[in-house]
């Protein structure tokens, strides 16, 4: 078994340590400073792998052995945990880690081990977190998207009003997340959960004919309500009333055939 096998393998687990601090760096300012650290710390990590990729002549096969390495300590940790909270808990971090720090860190590497390697670590965290529908995104697009994607629905609402990006709404409701919603007891928890959901629902009302009918429905029954709870002080009630909206158009949307 060579150097860099084993070097790599014995790595993974450590790929996710940073889980335990993961959304309180995940901001406009933080993010790419905790990145760059990142980086750093797990650089003879994404090394071995990028080298053993070049060495190896099942080349697949050993991007498949550092993924499910990955995804199974990850399982091993959350079983760990006694208590559902935190089981619950640790999930949505690991996740959050996975996403926005390990993958983009993956698709830093050369071009060829970092797409597949990036798809089987995909692969490998379905399998054994099969409620799960994460989706790997590069550092410069994360970066970017502290404006714009992290706030999906509104956004997609907003689009349909011709709305620019920096709207009053948008800020608003960025605002709200970023410095109320995120600093709650379980609001990491919820802003987990809606990046996971809310693309899948922007995609597939997106793919609808009735799409500008239902934004403008969801803009009269969720969003303009939110907004002037928000504007009232009202956080919590906000909060709730947002979660709903969520949960409603999960049902709704989330599952519609492709």
């Amino acid at each position: 078994m060579s150097s860099n096998y084993t070097i790599a393998f014995a790595g993974m687990p450590a790929l996710l340590d940073e889980q335990e601090h993961v959304m309180e760096n995940f901001t406009f300012e933080r993010y790419p400073d905790s990145f760059k650290r990142y980086c750093n710390k797990h650089k003879a990590t994404l090394k071995a792998v990028e080298d053993g990729y070049l060495q190896v002549i099942d080349k697949e096969q050993f991007l498949t052995n550092m993924a499910e390495e990955l995804a199974n300590s990850a399982e091993k940790r959350i079983a760990e945990e006694e208590k559902k909270n935190a089981k619950e808990k640790l999930a949505a971090n690991l996740n959050m880690c996975l996403v926005i720090y390990t993958l983009p860190a993956v698709l830093e590497m050369n071009k060829a081990p970092a797409n597949l390697f990036s798809k089987k670590i995909l692969e490998a965290w379905k399998a054994h977190f099969p409620k799960t529908n994460l989706k790997a995104s590069t550092f410069k697009q994360i970066n970017s998207g502290f404006k714009r994607k992290f706030c999906y629905i509104t956004t997609a609402v907003c689009r349909t009003f011709g709305k620019p990006d920096d709207c009053y709404e948008l800020n608003l409701f960025r605002n709200y997340r970023d410095h109320y919603l995120m600093e709650q007891e379980n609001g990491e928890a919820i802003v987990y959960e809606y990046y996971d959901l809310a693309p899948t629902i922007v995609k597939h009302i997106d793919q609808r004919k009735d799409a500008k009918d239902i934004y403008r429905n969801i803009w009269d029954t969720y969003l303009s309500p939110c907004l002037g709870m928000i504007e009232r002080g009202e956080n919590e009630a906000c909060k709730d009333f947002y979660i709903s909206m969520v949960r409603d158009m999960q049902k709704k949307y989330f599952f519609e055939e492709q």
